[in-house]
């Protein structure tokens, strides 16, 4: 019993992870990460959705609109992968070149901003 009361409780030896989680980067790559695997998630839960609707009619599905805002607001990738993995929605053209062209901005655009801000400015 002594043992246990004066053990020496484990130390960190890299606070990094614990530094990087709090930082505005870490904060960003937690939100991407959530949000994307939300919109995975949501792409799957519609699909179960559209099996289903062929026999319980009073099923709701997700709105388009949804799964768009989802993509948009940094989920796009997620989307993406559901769209691929479940293969949902996959023969609207709205959501093959919508998504794509929504993740193509998102990578762009922060692209493009960081170039001006940092080598043209």
């Amino acid at each position: 019993m002594a043992f246990f009361l004066t053990a020496p409780l484990p130390e960190a030896q890299n606070d990094f992870f614990l530094t990087f989680l709090g930082s505005p980067w870490g904060l960003l790559a937690g939100y991407l990460l959530a949000i994307n695997l939300i919109a995975f998630l949501i792409f799957g839960v519609d699909k179960w959705k559209a099996r289903r609707k062929k026999t319980h009619e009073s099923i709701r599905r997700v709105p388009e609109k949804t799964l768009f805002l989802l993509a948009a607001i940094g989920g796009s990738l997620g989307a993406l992968m559901g769209m691929k993995a479940f293969h949902h929605k996959t023969l609207h053209k709205t959501f093959t070149i919508g998504i794509p062209l929504i993740l193509v901005l998102q990578i762009v655009i922060p692209l493009g901003l960081f170039v001006y801000f940092r080598f043209i400015r």
